[in-house]
């Protein structure tokens, strides 16, 4: 999913389809169509198309799918179980990848909800996000119900004042909830950036490109520390959270160099100490594949990677 966006993400022009009743679409052997076999009211019926609800049916329609438009994924078509996205960088292009899509279609008899259809436009939303020539954003619909959340009006059994300043720290509030940052694709000429840090409970970081002096965000992550993990000390937890961060996006880090931002200036030395505790010894060890130079960051300065621990 999260390769599918990327690949959506800052193409000028969409067209977003979708498939008429599912998986019925696909039909059923028939020496296999005894298998489907149920029982109700009005006697004994087998199904002859693919139902849902069959253990294996998403992996079927998948890979039938896949197979129909084989030549396309991934260069001018995306597929979603029965939902089709088709993208180019002009008007024309795009049009030309509609064309030989629905030639696809009408060659493997697969059938289209021209109703739910929308052609050539500029946005739309995808498994969530709002994706247009911008990036990604949020999908508006899933923030409406912050934006329209009523103020308060009591607490039961306490004295209640909620006065004009409460107001409006209220609606700040709403604000920054749903003012989410645009998340761009990678744009491989640049290098990434990531931003770590640790708290007492979880751990956080934040995958980015810097061009210019603006910090674009690509993916952000965080995860709850178990029990043992609390009890760590500082440096461990910090440097768990870089490990944990390059263990998320490994995919990405892999083969180029990054930044690591942090609030811990004990990480640049750590590398060269060696006498440390086995355990980080073990994590430095698994950062060795990784070209990394870690710069330090003031606190104040790292607030969105300090939010996520």
């Amino acid at each position: 999913m999260d390769q599918m966006l990327e690949r959506l993400a800052e193409n000028k022009y969409f067209c977003f389809l979708d498939g008429f009743s599912g998986y019925f679409q696909i039909p059923i052997n028939p020496n296999d169509q005894e298998k489907t076999t149920f029982t109700c009211l009005f006697g004994t019926y087998a199904y002859r198309r693919m139902p849902f609800g069959l253990c294996n049916a998403p992996a079927t329609f998948q890979r039938c799918m896949l197979a129909i438009f084989h030549d396309m994924i991934e260069e001018s078509v995306e597929v979603f179980m029965d939902d089709f996205f088709i993208f180019g960088n002009s008007f024309d292009t795009c049009l030309n990848n509609l064309n030989k899509m629905l030639q696809h279609c009408k060659d493997a008899h697969l059938a289209l909800n021209w109703e739910k259809c929308h052609f050539m436009v500029k946005e739309g939303i995808v498994l969530g996000h709002m994706v247009s020539n911008a990036g990604l954003e949020v999908d508006k619909a899933k923030i409406d119900i912050i934006l329209k959340l009523p103020p308060l009006a009591n607490i039961k059994d306490t004295p209640f004042e909620f006065d004009d300043e409460c107001q409006k720290a209220f609606e700040l509030l709403k604000e920054k909830l749903t003012c989410a940052p645009v998340i761009v694709s990678p744009n491989w000429n640049l290098l990434f950036e990531l931003m770590c840090d640790a708290s007492n409970f979880a751990v956080g970081a934040v995958l980015g490109k810097k061009d210019g002096k603006i910090f674009h965000p690509i993916y952000f992550a965080s995860k709850i520390l178990n029990p043992a993990q609390q009890k760590y000390t500082v440096t461990e937890k910090e440097l768990m959270a870089v490990v944990f961060a390059f263990d998320k996006f490994r995919s990405y880090l892999i083969l180029s160099k990054t930044i690591v931002h942090t609030d811990h200036s004990a990480l640049r030395h750590l590398f060269k100490k060696q006498d440390a505790k086995p355990r980080l010894i073990r994590w430095i060890l698994l950062l060795q594949e990784f070209d990394i130079e870690i710069k330090d960051r003031k606190g104040t300065e790292n607030v969105v990677a300090d939010h996520l621990s």
